[in-house]
């Protein structure tokens, strides 16, 4: 601390916001504490309405703090949502402690087993096709096909419980044109989406076994894949989905707008990427059933594998999929309005809350000068409304 700090230690207010030691700390406190009694004594003698007028003053800066720690909605959006246990009187009990080596021990190996056998099937005959027919439309929709299987194995391996509305979207329809978009929760979205319909979907590039399936099988059909750290990706994937949408024989383009997973409460920010082509956009709603498991993928705390078996090992997975009416872009709409519109229309029909947030500062934390600038700013408010009470209380 300088020397040429005050006793009162009005002066030493920046620091008080980030002490650099306990024994700092202490010192400042007790410095602070020193001079909130010093000048509380001189508050009573002020008029109401000046008194009045300090409080509410300091209680912005105080609510502005609250606010940003009670009502985060932003680390709301990437937060699993507890679970309800239902397991909490006398007679359930024994009947979740039946249902556990069920689950475990009889249901997850013939799922597993179920998921072994679709896989090698899916490879040999997906491995006889891409390299015994020419790259071609036939060859296309037999992988298309081959991948549809593939997904549903998937779904069977969770027992999924998937209930469409609307109408489907089918392989026969021409893909010039249009894109889908949809809420994102977990990777299993695309999942449940592909064994209705083949879509080449735009994704972010993973690394293990899921980067392998990425780079031989997604590659096949189409998907456009990226890295959000590398700011060339940008410019190559707006390219191609420009000549996606032009073409006619390509899978249905399928696009997350949101960028990254969201926990299934919230929708946050569409970019408007997708409805900037000149496309008609076909939206679909995703809300999964959380009775049994939470289908929401947070991949900072849990690999996809892992994600794969918390859904096996669970009951059931649970989803409703709305295919909602198709929209076009308004004469004088902007993009972002575009957006804006499409994602109130998805989030009001599955029940989720739309938040103003860019789902992609989760992956960026804010430079430490920043911070300390608005510890700086927040002390300063706070000493000049000591300063000007000081100077309005009665000299002694």
């Amino acid at each position: 601390m300088k020397d040429d700090n005050k006793d009162d230690g009005i002066s030493a207010a920046p620091m008080i916001f980030a002490p650099k030691s306990e024994g700092e700390f202490e010192k400042l406190s007790t410095a602070f504490e020193a001079s909130f009694l010093k000048r509380k004594k001189s508050l009573p003698t002020l008029s109401g309405e000046t008194l009045s007028h300090k409080i509410f003053d300091i209680s912005e800066l105080l609510n502005e703090g609250a606010q940003a720690i009670v009502d985060d909605t932003f680390t709301k959006c990437f937060k699993s949502t507890p679970q309800e246990y239902w397991n909490w009187n006398l007679y359930l009990f024994p009947m979740w402690c039946i249902g556990v080596p069920i689950r475990y021990l009889f249901l997850f190996p013939c799922r597993l087993a179920v998921l072994i056998i679709g896989f090698f099937m899916f490879f040999v005959a997906f491995t006889l096709v891409h390299f015994s027919l020419k790259d071609g439309p036939k060859r296309r929709r037999m992988e298309r096909s081959l991948t549809e299987f593939l997904c549903a194995v998937f779904v069977a391996s969770w027992t999924g419980v998937i209930r469409y509305h609307g109408t489907r979207p089918s392989n026969r329809m021409s893909s010039a044109n249009k894109v889908f978009v949809a809420n994102h929760t977990s990777m299993i979205d695309f999942i449940i989406l592909q064994q209705v319909c083949g879509h080449a979907v735009i994704m972010q590039k993973h690394s293990g076994w899921v980067g392998l399936m990425q780079g031989t099988i997604m590659e096949s059909i189409g998907c456009i894949q990226f890295n959000r750290t590398e700011a060339k990706d940008r410019a190559t994937v707006a390219a191609r989905l420009k000549e996606h949408v032009a073409s006619r024989d390509k899978n249905p383009l399928l696009i997350f707008p949101e960028g990254t997973c969201v926990n299934n409460e919230y929708c946050v920010m569409f970019k408007k990427g997708a409805f900037d082509l000149g496309a008609t956009v076909y939206p679909i709603a995703i809300k999964y059933n959380k009775i049994f498991v939470d289908a929401y993928w947070n991949s900072k705390r849990q690999s996809f594998s892992q994600h794969l078996l918390r859904l096996m090992t669970s009951w059931a997975v649970m989803c409703d999929v709305w295919y909602l009416d198709p929209q076009d872009k308004l004469p004088e709409e902007s993009s972002a309005a575009f957006a804006e519109r499409v994602q109130k229309m998805i989030c009001d029909k599955a029940g989720i809350k739309v938040v103003p947030w860019d789902g992609m500062l989760k992956y960026y934390r804010p430079r430490p000068n920043l911070t300390e600038k608005r510890r700086e700013e927040f002390a300063k408010n706070v000493s000049a409304m000591l300063d000007e009470s000081e100077s309005l209380s009665p000299k002694a």
